[in-house]
């Protein structure tokens, strides 16, 4: 174990001298505050908060991901260039201690620096309030959307069914003659399936769409002040002179008006609520609407006197409050350190058998891709049949062992929106990322370097 703790020691000395290391911090020393101040999003409080958070996260997160990258792949590769570790293999210090040293090391560098920069973005997020005038409306809609952390329920659609739907379409369609010759059977019924999915979403003029929620649970269930939250983006088919819809929305336990009751146990709030297309917008309503097993209907009424177009609702989701603000940022902050602690194993990983120029080069090209790891798995899915085969079994398992750092897996759209970070989904990521993925890239390299020449000169 000293042996271990004196690799450690010797990597977090070698890493504070690198001139690399010394520029990120003053970067984020300078940059942080002067963002804090200077970003104004779209000009009212709630959007400078926002603004600040998602570009304060987003820089520490990059230039940390760059300083592990540089470390990772500079210390060990150094050594050996320079022939400094011919001392120390002469020693009783086996070769996985060594690679382990070098690891933990850079965590711990990280966790020092990440734990640095995150406490002052917290700190400059407290304090952005206190230094612009804000009126006591969004007073209430910052605590109420930012300094919060809410669980959402979204409307999901039977995809069975709606695939169902789609087979029967392209059979008639077959059959009359419709389909395009040069239309495979896989376009067509993606196209018929994506069609299927716009109908669901659809609310013509004059008609109404109700979606039935369960499981709403709220942080406090007695609380009088509490609130839930409806966020949802519109769209229109034809073109809208003002690209406004109006609309009426119904909120409660609908089944009470189902069976029929006299007295309505729970309260049933009408909305009356005008909303730009191809927006994201929120309303609030009281959390007393939640019926008392978690049931919870929101239902969308098209007034043809005011619109003579067919909505589609999308994203319809109900938020409401089952956290904290503090706790939910440091959940992002290790969101954060997973994708570090990644990065590390595999630049470490890879210095055992690689040279330094093309180690940096290939953790470079993971990160990019880790960023991007969205889009080039759903750039996938358009394949036919016999590419889609070859690729299940070829470049599938590779994108598999890339990190995953866009999506869901970037913090700052929990912050932002204040949604929060589940336990059980962090706990995932941190099992999948670290245990299934860096976890083996870091005992191949270990298994590599363990059978490795050192003392002598390797072409």
């Amino acid at each position: 174990m000293h042996s271990l703790w004196a690799i450690v020691r010797n990597t977090l000395s070698q890493a504070v001298r690198m001139k690399v290391a010394l520029a990120v911090i003053v970067l984020l020393v300078v940059l942080l505050p002067l963002m804090s101040v200077v970003m104004e999003g779209d000009g009212t409080p709630l959007g400078k908060l926002q603004t600040f958070v998602s570009y304060g996260l987003g820089l520490v997160s990059l230039l940390l991901c760059i300083l592990t990258i540089a470390i990772s792949t500079y210390t060990l590769s150094n050594d050996l260039k320079r022939r400094h570790l011919y001392l120390v293999v002469t020693k009783p210090v086996r070769r996985y201690q060594i690679v382990a040293g070098k690891l933990i090391g850079i965590l711990i560098l990280n966790g020092v620096l990440l734990a640095v920069f995150g406490a002052i973005i917290y700190g400059l997020t407290l304090t952005i309030p206190k230094l612009v005038e804000i009126d006591s409306v969004q007073d209430e809609r910052i605590r109420a959307e930012f300094y919060t952390a809410r669980s959402g329920l979204k409307v999901t659609y039977d995809e069975e069914q709606l695939r169902q739907s789609a087979e029967e379409r392209f059979k008639m369609l077959r059959d009359s003659g419709q389909i395009p010759r040069d239309m495979s059977h896989y376009q067509a019924l993606r196209e018929l399936l994506a069609q299927e999915r716009l109908i669901a979403k659809s609310c013509p003029p004059g008609r109404s769409k109700r979606w039935d929620f369960g499981g709403v649970r709220l942080k406090i269930p007695d609380d009088p002040d509490a609130m839930i939250f409806i966020r949802f983006k519109l769209e229109a088919t034809t073109a809208l002179p003002d690209d406004t819809i109006y609309g009426t929305w119904r909120i409660g336990d609908l089944r009470q008006i189902e069976t029929g009751l006299d007295r309505v146990k729970t309260p049933i709030y009408e909305v009356q609520r005008d909303a730009s297309i191809r927006t994201y917008h929120e309303f609030s309503v009281p959390a007393n609407a939640v019926a008392d097993d978690g049931f919870l209907s929101v239902a969308f009424f098209n007034n043809p006197s005011l619109n003579y177009t067919t909505v589609i609702l999308d994203d319809v989701e109900v938020l409401f409050h089952s956290g904290s603000f503090t706790g939910n940022f440091v959940r992002s902050l290790l969101l954060i350190y997973v994708r570090l602690a990644f990065l590390a194993a595999l630049g470490v990983s890879l210095t055992t058998w690689l040279s330094f120029p093309v180690a940096i080069l290939v953790c470079l090209v993971a990160f990019l891709a880790g960023t991007a790891n969205t889009f080039i798995v759903d750039s996938f899915d358009g394949l036919g049949v016999a590419m889609g085969l070859i690729y299940n079994f070829t470049l599938r398992p590779v994108l598999w062992m890339l990190p995953q750092f866009d999506g869901v897996y970037n913090p700052s759209h929990y912050i932002i929106n204040g949604r929060l970070i589940e336990g059980t989904f962090l706990a995932m990521t941190v099992l999948m990322t670290l245990f299934a993925k860096a976890a083996v890239i870091l005992l191949f390299g270990m298994w590599v370097f363990s059978r490795r020449e050192i003392a002598k000169a390797v072409v």
